[in-house]
């Protein structure tokens, strides 16, 4: 291990910073914050809440990412998906890594607590915290609901963005949290089957090493029927409209698709990664129709 200091001497170097905060995961972590925001404002999101909450929000996400590139180290070296990551190659090392994660995490809670508000920043802290410590260090590796547990600090940013409008917490966001807490199982698990081998190897017990694909398949059913009725709560609480209604059952009825297709083929195996590919445009989808619907409304 070595003891440099973070430095940017070059754009390479940049690069790999970049790539420890996991960037395209940030994204739609920052994504569903900003939905959140927009649900909580009547009209147009302060400038204030919008401009200083993503930032705060995206650096305690991109904290959280670096984090889990430093504790996953050895298990990325032994995975096809990781293995190219900046640390299992050398192009930074552990000491490096951490600072910047640290570097980040300060940045975020002190920018939330300034510019936003301190409820925003301890709940992006807190979520930061349960992402890379509890669900990484621990959930990971000792227990095959890993995934559903751990999903609760992957939940979080769209109420994140309602705090940072309201400085309060609503059953309203409480709802979109419940929704990505469902999503995640049958997202997460549909890849866990496509790379079972490889978490096995790196002694990784999720639920498809643990119980086996036929189970996993199951469950990744099971939870995507939830989905589906906890999709229906914004709109049988008058959250959202019709316009919503209408785009969440055509989004549910191709994830139910998948799911039944995953469960009932076994002799395809593109299927996990065409369910789990689609779970990406599935949330990015109930999102973007909720904002469309508020602002319909307005």
């Amino acid at each position: 291990m070595s003891g440099r200091a973070i430095t940017f001497d070059s754009p390479r170097q940049w690069r790999e910073y970049y790539d420890l905060c996991k960037p395209r995961v940030v994204a739609l972590i920052v994504f569903t914050a900003v939905v959140g925001m927009c649900m909580a404002s009547p009209g147009l999101v302060p400038w204030d809440a919008f401009l200083f909450g993503t930032i705060g929000i995206g650096l305690g996400a991109a904290s959280g990412a670096a984090v889990n590139h430093v504790v996953d180290q050895r298990i990325d070296a032994l995975m096809a998906r990781t293995r190219r990551r900046p640390i299992p190659t050398g192009r930074l090392d552990t000491v490096s890594a951490l600072a910047f994660a640290i570097l980040l995490c300060v940045a975020s809670a002190a920018l939330l607590a300034a510019l936003v508000n301190p409820l925003t920043a301890v709940l992006t802290v807190a979520s930061m915290v349960g992402y890379s410590v509890v669900y990484t260090v621990f959930l990971k590796r000792v227990t095959p609901q890993n995934i559903v547990i751990g999903g609760a600090a992957g939940a979080m940013p769209p109420v994140l963005g309602w705090t940072a409008v309201t400085g309060t917490l609503d059953p309203h966001a409480l709802l979109l949290f419940l929704i990505i807490f469902a999503w995640t199982p049958p997202h997460f698990w549909a890849l866990a089957i496509h790379r079972r081998q490889e978490y096995a190897r790196a002694e990784i017990p999720m639920l498809p090493v643990t119980h086996g694909v036929e189970f996993t398949r199951l469950q990744i059913l099971l939870y995507t029927i939830i989905l589906v009725l906890v999709t229906l709560l914004p709109y049988a609480t008058r959250m959202s409209g019709l316009p919503y209604l209408v785009a969440t059952l055509v989004l549910d009825a191709a994830f139910l698709y998948y799911s039944i297709r995953l469960y009932r083929d076994r002799d395809d195996p593109s299927l996990p990664m065409q369910t789990f590919r689609y779970s990406i445009w599935y949330l990015m989808g109930l999102f973007s129709a909720l904002m469309l619907d508020h602002y319909l409304a307005v």
